[in-house]
């Protein structure tokens, strides 16, 4: 761990910028972990410490060109991340939207039904009633015709019995004109004297 510390240490007095501190690289971890295991299991030699502490300041040189391009790596991921989520967000407003106008429609399609069922039922009950007038109209109609057909039988029958009374009141009259032998001036009035 104290080798990390003198990395970052000496990659700042490298770039002559103290604010700007950049991350160790991965082979230095790598060293520095062996470093630590080092100690740790004992080694007294010198000389490997010494290789271990040289060999972070020779890595010192390239983290400062690696770093811009860690900053430029970590620029882009962080571009990415931001695209992702505002492509997250736009594809969640989008299914939010499209279930807001499915529901519309189907309140819509409902409503239709609703109204339609209604429309429906009432034209049925208009069907109906003008079935019922229909069947009572053409009930007064039937109605009339009979009671036309018993008055014209009525009538033809007084007639038929206007000229049975004309042909007996003719027969007796002309039964009278035989009976004296007169002839009647009433009808042959041109004939007469």
């Amino acid at each position: 761990m104290g080798s990390e510390v003198e990395v970052k240490k000496v990659e700042a007095e490298a770039d002559g910028n103290a604010a700007v501190v950049p991350a160790v690289d991965d082979d230095a971890k790598d060293k520095a972990v062996e470093e630590e295991h080092a100690t740790d299991k004992g080694c007294s030699n010198s000389d490997e410490k010494l290789a271990i502490v040289a060999s972070p300041q020779k890595v010192a040189a390239e983290p400062v060109q690696k770093s811009a391009d860690q900053e430029a790596v970590l620029a882009r991921v962080e571009m990415e991340k931001r695209y992702a989520l505002i492509k997250a967000w736009e594809e969640s407003e989008k299914t939010k939207a499209e279930n807001r106008a499915y529901k519309k429609t189907s309140s819509v399609g409902a409503w239709e039904n609703t109204k339609r069922a209604a429309a429906e039922a009432q034209l049925r009950k208009i069907e109906e009633k003008l079935e019922k007038k229909k069947a009572e109209y053409g009930e007064l109609m039937k109605n009339k015709i009979a009671e036309i057909h018993r008055e014209a039988e009525e009538k033809r029958a007084l007639v038929e019995a206007q000229r049975g009374q004309d042909f007996v009141k003719i027969e007796q009259t002309a039964s009278k004109f035989r009976a004296s032998g007169y002839i009647p001036r009433k009808y042959f009035g041109c004939f007469g004297s």
